[in-house]
């Protein structure tokens, strides 16, 4: 079986040292890059399925600025490393196009479960494919076969989780997934309570398939309660 392939971006040897260890113990393939433009010269040369990015680097690029710039071509998920544990920096992180966020200090099993999580859940195969090949809503269209979307005919670059969570909510199109469900679904179970992923990406995706992110067409809520995919003949 082919190993996965991380690429971690860190300028702390010491940090970056254990997370590879940990990381080749657990049977990972590895790559490191100690800067923002070596990184994203790596990002574009070499076929990664995840990237492992600090916050804070030397240079004139942080991590969100490395994160953003990866999602203009690119949906390989980010887990981003940081010693902000303010609310506020997760969902600017979230903002950015990060899968994931891991505060420090860290232990090694939290980075490798964490891991573990986002390549199942990008990794795996989609079920919606194996019974229909597309859904359609309006102006919104899903190929699943392609694992593209676009509005108003034009491609949707989406993160590999944005792309889950649209899936996820498509194969229920009309019906109300419960926060936890939701989570669950994507995340896995060890996520079902963190609900600040959630809206944070359902934030996103409303910016990225909706005319009027405030008042959303297909990507519809009920407070408290959970999310759905509004339908062809639903207004």
């Amino acid at each position: 079986m082919k190993k996965s392939k991380i690429l971690i971006v860190d300028d702390e040897p010491r940090l970056l040292r254990l997370v590879k260890i940990n990381l080749l113990a657990s049977g990972y393939e590895t790559d490191e890059a100690t800067s923002g433009q070596q990184a994203l010269e790596k990002i574009e040369q070499t076929a990664y399925d995840l990237i492992i990015l600090d916050i804070i680097l030397g240079g004139s690029l942080d991590g969100f600025q490395i994160c953003r710039q990866i999602r203009e071509f690119s949906a390989v998920p980010v887990i981003i490393l940081t010693s902000r544990a303010r609310e506020e920096d997760r969902i600017y992180g979230f903002d950015m196009g990060a899968d994931d966020y891991l505060t420090k200090p860290f232990s090694a099993d939290e980075l490798v479960r964490r891991v573990r999580a986002i390549l199942r859940r990008t990794g795996g195969t989609d079920e919606q494919s194996a019974c229909e090949q597309r859904f359609q809503s309006g102006e919104l269209l899903i190929n699943f076969a392609q694992h593209r979307v676009f509005v108003k005919g034009k491609e949707v670059l989406l993160t590999a989780t944005e792309y889950r969570i649209l899936c996820e909510l498509a194969r229920n199109s009309g019906k109300i997934l419960l926060h936890e469900d939701l989570l669950t679904k994507v995340w896995g179970a060890e996520y079902r309570n963190e609900l600040q992923y959630l809206r944070g990406y359902i934030r996103n995706l409303r910016k990225k398939v909706e005319s009027d992110p405030a008042k959303p067409r297909y990507l519809r809520g009920k407070h408290g309660i959970g999310y759905w995919l509004a339908g062809e003949n639903e207004k």
